[in-house]
């Protein structure tokens, strides 16, 4: 049992923290908005992330795979919203940089220029298919693959299912704390907005790699 959780662990780490359209976000609201106020983006997509593994688990997963209308309706409509969403992050206004932690931003005034919330960071999971793919594959390794009973399943589910949770908090966590970090170097306005347009670009790179992997 031990031996099986060290490798949820491993696989929902590695399924969290590697680079995709979640974690370009946070990096760039970290980066413009600091960590605190990119907590919520974070926790909004752990818990999408977290409801995605559990609907996996009890089977929605297969049925929208088997479902391809339905599933390119998914992907078009994921990839519409993380375009809209590159396109917050590359016409981000530069904000003001204070070392004690606070930041005020010159464009809110004008632009309403806001971190991703809760819903945002939500709705970027969801509709991600990434997110969908790489749940099913744990889902099909650790639980239904692992256990012979539906009571067992059950368990497995519900263990992955708080792992996932975990790691993916922990994995989107670390981008929105380089983010964070970055603010140190990207203190002058040009340089901020530099960096904003290269997040964005990066985001419209992935949406196309997700669009053309789906093909």
């Amino acid at each position: 049992m031990f031996t099986l959780l060290l490798s949820m662990l491993a696989f929902a780490l590695v399924g969290a923290i590697t680079p995709g359209p979640v974690n370009l976000i946070a990096t760039g609201s970290g980066a413009n908005f600091g960590f605190l106020r990119t907590l919520p983006h974070v926790l909004g997509a752990t818990l999408a992330y977290t409801l995605i593994v559990l609907l996996g688990g009890l089977g929605l997963g297969e049925i929208l795979l088997n479902l391809p209308q339905l599933t390119q309706l998914v992907e078009l409509c994921g990839a519409a919203f993380l375009l809209y969403m590159a396109w917050r992050i590359a016409s981000a206004q530069p904000t003001a940089y204070d070392p004690a932690g606070y930041q005020r931003n010159e464009g809110d005034a004008h632009c309403g220029s806001t971190p991703p919330g809760l819903t945002a960071g939500a709705l970027v999971q969801l509709l991600n298919p990434k997110a969908w793919l790489v749940s099913l594959s744990g889902v099909a390794l650790f639980v239904t693959g692992q256990a012979d009973s539906e009571d067992a399943q059950r368990v497995y589910l519900l263990l992955f299912t708080a792992v996932s949770f975990a790691m993916c908090f922990l994995g989107v966590g670390c981008w929105a704390a380089l983010g964070h970090l970055l603010r140190h170097y990207i203190g002058q306005p040009r340089k901020q907005r530099l960096f904003n347009r290269t997040m964005g670009l990066l985001l419209c790179a992935a949406v196309v790699t997700l669009v053309m992997d789906g093909r």
